[in-house]
């Protein structure tokens, strides 16, 4: 996982983590978009899996996504995914200038379009009739055409049941936020995404589960130290989000995100990280030695993710040397 990086940085680091062992590069959406990072990325390490992790879907059209989704796919050979998220209200309304009214349900028609678009790519007709998208005018200069491999994936970020079910439903995969630990995995992914699978007559193994893993790794007390407090920050930050209280709460540590923001709102950085316990960081990340991080993730997330995310293996160049050892170890290679 990485944030976009400049453009003229990209080409490297895909190389980079194509030479590590790593299968692929996750692209997260902030200040740089994650579209052409990955456009980058496929031209400098051909055979990289590519995926959008996630991208904002409301302010593009979905007849724009889907295209630069088709494009992306036609480069990579079809190793990419699309990643979509709703993001939250204050940015889609007042940074983007999108609507964002009932974002689950848009998310849901937005993703059902995009798969139209997909379909009309191929066939010549657009023909996508939803409750927030209304689609049906395609011409072929206006079309990329058919491409010689599988439609791209699309998957949703999604935390609460009603999304969860909704990604079983519509889309290929769903996105588990960094504070999925095992628990919530068990409690709520697996069986909200089965559910809403059976819903639509798929079969729940055909959606791929997505998480991404915080870890604290290191061989003496000194990096592993810094490692906790970097990744006790991460959680910090995430945890402030009130949609996300629940998460905490039924692990065991209720009330974590009102003293979150009650820190947050005074601008207190430090006092929110202090919030955040050895406690929490044994529950919501894996914390081990080199030799053993391999098997610990397979024990935490084997029976449970299809893919699996090294949400901070980028950073120190030995470090992420030794993180795509471990990548190649659980993928097999």
């Amino acid at each position: 996982m990485t944030v976009p990086q400049p453009l003229g940085k990209v080409g490297a680091l895909a190389r980079r983590t194509q030479a590590a062992g790593f299968s692929g590069l996750l692209f997260t959406e902030a200040g740089r978009t994650a579209y052409l990072n990955a456009a980058t990325a496929s031209q400098a390490a051909p055979g990289l899996e590519l995926s959008t992790g996630v991208a904002v879907a409301f302010p593009r059209s979905p007849f724009v996504t889907a295209a630069t989704a088709w494009e992306l796919q036609e480069a990579t050979a079809g190793k990419f995914r699309l990643g979509l998220g709703t993001q939250v209200r204050t940015h889609v309304v007042r940074r983007y200038g999108a609507a964002f009214d009932r974002p689950g349900p848009r998310l849901r028609d937005y993703v059902l379009a995009v798969k139209a678009c997909f379909d009309a790519f191929r066939t010549g007709t657009l023909n996508h009739h939803g409750e927030f998208y209304d689609l049906d005018f395609i011409t072929p200069q206006w079309s990329p055409g058919p491409i010689e491999v599988p439609d791209p994936k699309v998957d949703v970020a999604a935390v609460n049941p009603w999304m969860l079910r909704m990604a079983g439903e519509v889309a290929d995969g769903v996105h588990v936020h960094p504070l999925g630990e095992p628990g919530y995995l068990t409690r709520h992914v697996v069986p909200m995404v089965a559910e809403g699978a059976r819903k639509a007559g798929r079969a729940p193994s055909d959606i791929a589960i997505i998480v991404p893993a915080m870890t604290i790794v290191g061989d003496s007390d000194e990096e592993r130290h810094r490692e906790r407090e970097l990744v006790r920050a991460s959680m910090s930050f995430y945890g402030s989000t009130p949609n996300y209280a629940f998460i905490w709460d039924e692990a065991g540590f209720e009330g974590t995100t009102a003293r979150l923001r009650e820190k947050q709102k005074a601008g207190d950085f430090a006092g929110m990280a202090a919030q955040i316990t050895d406690e929490h960081l044994a529950t919501f990340a894996t914390e081990s030695t080199w030799d053993e991080l391999a098997d610990k993730l397979l024990d935490r997330y084997g029976a449970v993710a299809t893919r699996l995310v090294l949400y901070n293996a980028l950073g120190d160049p030995e470090r992420f040397e030794r993180y795509g050892q471990i990548a190649r170890r659980i993928s097999g290679g």
